[in-house]
């Protein structure tokens, strides 16, 4: 049965706009999993690569400014570039931040990330080009890849953590989380190339677009809001 093409810019839009609204799984370690980093003495490599992946997965932030990023990559040597700079700069920040104990306003560092999802989603509606600038893209998502990192580094710092094993279970935790971006990149990938079969796809591009950005907008003010607050 062929799905018409308003209805699946329809669906993304539902599934972006409960992302968006969701902002407290946006980087978040809630619950039990608090409760876990905290009580954990000593090296814990599973249970931390099984967080690092369960916060990718559930990091609609990040999945969000992911979209963005590989809508209009064709190829798999695009995709794979990428994301490889993206995972550089997340990686960085995030052992940097909590080994180093580097630390910002979490308000501040979140909202950035917001404007990441913004700023590619109105590259790809071709708005840099409107304005007769062309961004290095690369560099770009290297960048933005900083503050996602720096993001979860913010969160984490916010919890006791025993020294007793932190390098094994932050190196762990960021490797589960690449793990899970595997996964969510590729359940992504398959469902934008499965769309880019339609024949609209260029046609509901724009408008999806739009609606990731409105997505960027809802969590920087999200998180601007609370730094006012706090």
């Amino acid at each position: 049965m062929k799905i018409p093409q308003w209805l699946m810019t329809a669906g993304l839009a539902v599934l972006l706009a409960g992302f968006a609204a969701d902002t407290s799984l946006a980087h978040g370690v809630t619950g039990r999993d608090a409760s876990f980093v905290q009580s954990i003495d000593g090296p814990a490599i599973g249970p931390f690569l099984y967080l690092g992946a369960k916060h990718m997965v559930t990091g609609y932030d990040h999945l969000l400014f992911l979209v963005g990023v590989i809508f209009f990559l064709y190829r798999i040597k695009d995709v794979v570039q990428y994301v490889s700079l993206f995972t550089l700069g997340h990686s960085l920040t995030l052992l940097g931040g909590v080994l180093g104990d580097i630390r910002a306003n979490a308000f501040i560092v979140d909202a950035i990330i917001g404007l990441s999802v913004v700023y590619k989603a109105f590259e790809n509606m071709g708005g840099f080009e409107r304005l007769g600038f062309r961004p290095d893209t690369r560099a770009a998502v290297a960048i933005f890849g900083l503050f996602h990192g720096f993001g979860l580094a913010t969160k984490l710092q916010e919890f006791t953590v025993s020294q007793n094993g932190l390098v094994t279970n932050i190196v762990s935790f960021n490797v589960g989380v690449e793990i899970g971006q595997v996964l969510a990149l590729t359940a992504i990938l398959i469902g934008i190339s499965i769309w880019r079969t339609r024949p609209g796809f260029l046609q509901h591009a724009f408008a999806t677009n739009t609606i990731l950005m409105t997505g960027g907008f809802v969590l920087m003010g999200y998180q601007l809001a609370g730094y006012f607050q706090s």
